[in-house]
């Protein structure tokens, strides 16, 4: 089964840096420290969905969440 390179609109690349995650529903569960760490970090979780047996999610920062960040640091 063939998915698409990028699940997620292309004007999202845009406005916004984009990581693609992708796992199954089984270790997307236990994951649930990371996904703290990522929205600790300014990492929004966009969308979750369903690939045949992946699970895929998207987190995103505005870009210039991420300049403002870098200026800070």
């Amino acid at each position: 089964m063939t998915f698409p390179s990028k699940p997620y609109p292309a004007q999202w690349e845009q406005v916004a840096d984009l990581r693609v995650f992708r796992t199954t529903a089984h270790e997307w569960e236990k994951l649930i420290g990371w996904r703290s760490d990522m929205r600790k970090r300014g990492w929004k979780l966009l969308r979750v969905s369903s690939e045949g047996t992946e699970m895929v999610a998207i987190f995103g920062r505005t870009k210039s969440e991420r300049t403002s960040a870098s200026e800070t640091a």
